[in-house]
């Protein structure tokens, strides 16, 4: 077995922390520079003349915070739809037994290896249809269920001892009541694995948001950043200032929820 503290392995882990850590440092201590020092020859890391002004610029000129709260409004209620369907998806296909509910779970897995590029279109006629088009609502439903979700939940309430759930029924309680008194609280741990990840995934998306939504009033902050960049030239302390803020709701639902994302992984990796 290799020594945990060998110079070998030490070296290794900080040549990788180097690596991952690098480019948002970079990006952070860019952000307080002012623009002269930005396009400084030799580069510099840090900055001579830290500023917040590039920071204050973009709250207060760029309906930032209107961007911001967009891209909250989506994160958050397609996570929770998207987790909701997962989780009530995933006890059906785990805890009831059915004709043809195999072939139902496979064909839910088979949409995995359908490319997002065929689908693409007939949801957006659907969408277009249902009069989605530049609103937020269409930008939360589109991408609401997905089959890894319901994948991850199937596989983690599979293993629910069933004996809890008949003793549940033998006393007539409800079938909603047993998977929001019994079921949820036993799958925190995957949950909130898919919680986190959703959020991160709504968050980042680009895509949809620049299919459905053309009203900058709707705009997320992913649209907000590929807009800043002019066709002429690119605001760079405004790009740096307005990427620096938008990647720090992601550090926080990921210190939020990495406990409950840590006991998911490792229940699933530690299961026999």
């Amino acid at each position: 077995m290799t020594n945990a503290s060998s110079p070998t392995r030490l070296a290794l882990v900080a040549l990788v922390l180097v690596v991952f850590l690098l480019p948002p440092v970079w990006l952070f201590l860019s952000a307080l520079k002012p623009q002269a020092e930005i396009f400084q020859w030799p580069p510099t890391l840090w900055p001579a003349n830290p500023t917040l002004e590039n920071f204050v610029n973009t709250i207060s000129r760029a309906k930032f915070l209107l961007f911001f709260k967009n891209s909250a409004i989506v994160s958050v209620l397609s996570a929770f739809l998207s987790v909701t369907i997962s989780v009530m998806a995933g006890y059906a296909l785990a805890k009831f037994r059915f004709k043809g509910d195999t072939i139902f779970f496979l064909l839910i897995m088979s949409s995995l290896m359908v490319p997002l590029q065929i689908i693409m279109i007939p949801v957006f006629l659907v969408l277009r249809d249902l009069g989605l088009l530049e609103t937020l609502a269409g930008v939360i439903i589109a991408p609401a269920a997905t089959p890894t979700g319901v994948f991850l939940m199937r596989q983690y309430i599979v293993n629910i001892p069933d004996s809890l759930l008949e003793a549940a029924r033998l006393d007539k309680t409800p079938e909603w009541r047993i998977l929001w008194r019994i079921v949820v609280p036993l799958s925190l741990p995957a949950i909130g694995t898919l919680l986190a990840f959703n959020l991160v995934w709504r968050w980042n998306d680009y895509l949809w948001p620049f299919l459905i939504i053309t009203d900058q009033d709707q705009w997320t902050v992913q649209l907000a950043i590929a807009n800043s960049i002019g066709r002429f030239g690119i605001d760079w302390p405004k790009l740096l200032s307005m990427s620096v803020l938008s990647v720090l709701p992601v550090l926080v639902v990921f210190t939020a929820l990495q406990r409950l994302m840590m006991g998911g992984i490792m229940a699933g990796a530690t299961k026999e």
